[in-house]
């Protein structure tokens, strides 16, 4: 399948690996550089304001010129999400299946994205010819359709990148796997195999969705009044045994989320959801159908369905509530930091007098391989080495062992932090150097603009509070002409810290009449006394440690 044999080889994980999200490696080859996947993660606990989080583009911009193209696994935002925001950078070709780019497209008009783009689409028999490498792809089994496995092919084997995948027997034909060609690849022979970790430390196979579609079935079935089921938007897998489910039972879909409303128009409109004639109905025909009749179906990207549930269960959603004998179905698996506020959600809708299901296999099902069905992927494969990704470094461990278990040694795996160069030199693969790479913050408008210093003065603004204190001097006189004034927020409530704050005022002015006694003094002095002498006395009355900003006016 090649045409020359190449001279360099080079892997680097820019994201997705130590982390769950964000998924972004490169592969260069000669002077040609390739990008598998473009995504975002979500904002950690500590991450305050933060909207999403991209990957560090730095190598790429640097080397702009030499980036061939962008292929798309699938159309997760895990996946996608950062693509508009490279290619506000570098002008590259996209590639991905029909289904990938059709969601593509809708998040570059979701973030404003204004350029024009070159999409290209592919199937599984696509093949890329590139000056270094032709690309070929295979189909994968995931939660989403159009899902796809990526080869790239050198004269020192192939690179085969797995993107997201399960192997579940009784999938239907838009999600099968060509478990037939990915032999082929391992046959012909693959130099190094990136695989899925994301449930590397499970054991055994996961959960078919046969199993989950029979559990709907019943649940829908012994439900007495409306069932209102929650899962994620991109879960289409989930979303169409929904439809299934309502279908058998003879009752109506009322579909909810507007933010997530986009994925399910375009899996519909693609025929990528299979619905029948007239069970979607809009939510004002509600009150024509007895409460045994109807479904409502509330979707999220990430946890906002359960944001939804929440506003039912205390009566203030703007199109329902929940009422006694409604049935809640979450079929979706909890967020990693999330548990806290879906147990809460949930003693809330029992409060409010719902069925609340979760049943054990929808919730703890995955959309990625355990332990056997990765064993498998790597056995199809046969690979020379072994690079464990899309995981947090746990997963990446796991996932390693798991190779070991299918006879690859030590120096043939290798367990890669973001920036990571692993380079094919004097054959064999090696680390070789690091290139820029780490979180880039997404807040509002703002690209790159938040760092680490912001980040910390929005925990202590969140922990202790703000201080600010007002003073207003006349430097020719020497005298303070109004203030001090302190102003809390976050920090006491001052009616009932009336004393503390008269100790801190008159504090205030003695620091600023020390100060401006002097025969020189300027107002970064004053300012820094202030915070020092203020910070030390707050912190010996209070135990805290609220920010404090001094503002001096000049009259």
């Amino acid at each position: 399948m090649k045409k020359r044999k190449n001279e360099i080889i080079k892997l680097m994980p820019l994201g997705g690996v130590g982390e769950i999200g964000k998924n972004m490696n490169i592969v260069e080859v000669d002077d040609e550089i390739f990008i598998v996947d473009a995504g975002l993660m979500f904002p950690e606990n500590e991450m305050l304001g933060i909207d999403i989080v991209i990957p560090d583009f730095t190598y790429l911009i640097q080397n702009g010129e030499r980036v061939k193209a962008v292929f798309l696994t699938h159309g997760h935002e895990d996946h996608i999400g950062a693509l508009s925001y490279l290619l506000r950078q570098i002008k590259v070709p996209v590639y991905g299946t029909r289904l990938t780019l059709a969601l593509a497209k809708a998040k570059l008009k979701e973030q404003e994205y204004k350029g024009n783009v070159q999409f290209n689409e592919i199937h599984s028999n696509s093949i890329i010819e590139f000056d270094s490498v032709n690309v070929s792809f295979f189909k994968t089994n995931h939660s989403i359709p159009d899902s796809v496995g990526i080869c790239i092919h050198t004269s020192e084997g192939t690179i085969v990148h797995t993107g997201d995948f399960k192997f579940d027997q009784a999938a239907t034909d838009l999600y099968k796997p060509e478990i037939g060609k990915m032999a082929q690849i391992g046959e012909e022979g693959v130099l190094c195999l990136l695989s899925d970790s994301t449930e590397a430390e499970k054991p055994g196979y996961s959960i078919s969705e046969g199993v989950i579609s029979r559990e709907m079935a019943d649940a829908f079935y012994n439900a007495s009044g409306r069932i209102i089921a929650a899962c994620f938007a991109s879960d289409l897998s989930r979303i169409q045994h929904v439809f299934d489910a309502a279908y058998e039972s003879r009752r109506k879909v009322i579909l909810l989320g507007k933010s997530s409303q986009r994925i399910l128009d375009i899996a519909l409109s693609l025929d990528y959801l299979r619905v029948h004639d007239e069970i979607i109905i809009p939510i004002t025909e509600m009150s024509h159908y007895a409460d045994d009749e109807l479904v409502v179906l509330t979707t999220g990207i990430q946890g906002d369905f359960i944001e939804v549930l929440q506003k039912m269960a205390k009566q203030n959603y703007k199109h329902m509530n929940i009422k006694p004998g409604d049935t809640v179905l979450i079929a979706a698996s909890t967020l990693i930091g999330n548990e806290v506020f879906v147990y809460k959600t949930i003693d809330m809708l029992y409060r409010a007098g719902a069925n609340v299901l979760t049943k054990k296999n929808m919730v703890n099902n995955s959309s990625h391989g355990h332990h056997e069905e990765l064993k498998f992927m790597i056995n199809l494969m046969n690979p020379k080495y072994f690079v464990p990704i899309h995981g947090e470094f746990r997963m990446l461990k796991a996932h390693a062992k798991i190779a070991k278990e299918c006879g690859l040694t030590d120096d043939s795996i290798f367990i890669v932090e973001k920036g990571d160069c692993l380079e094919w030199k004097n054959e064999r693969l090696r680390f070789g150097g690091k290139v820029p790479s780490g979180n880039v913050l997404i807040d509002g408008s703002g690209v790159g603009d938040v760092g680490n210093i912001v980040l910390r003065d929005r925990r202590l603004l969140s922990q202790d509070g703000i201080l600010i204190v007002v003073v207003t001097l006349n430097r020719v006189d020497k005298k303070i002409t109004a203030g001090p004034e302190i102003i809390s927020r976050g920090f006491v409530y001052v009616r009932e810290s009336e004393e503390l704050m008269v100790e801190a005022t008159k504090l205030v002015k003695e620091i600023v009449e020390k100060n401006i006694g002097k025969e020189t003094f300027d107002w970064a002095s004053i300012k820094q006394d202030m915070r020092d002498q203020l910070y030390q006395f707050l912190f010996e009355k209070t135990k805290r440690r609220p920010m404090i900003l001094p503002i001096i006016m000049e009259v």
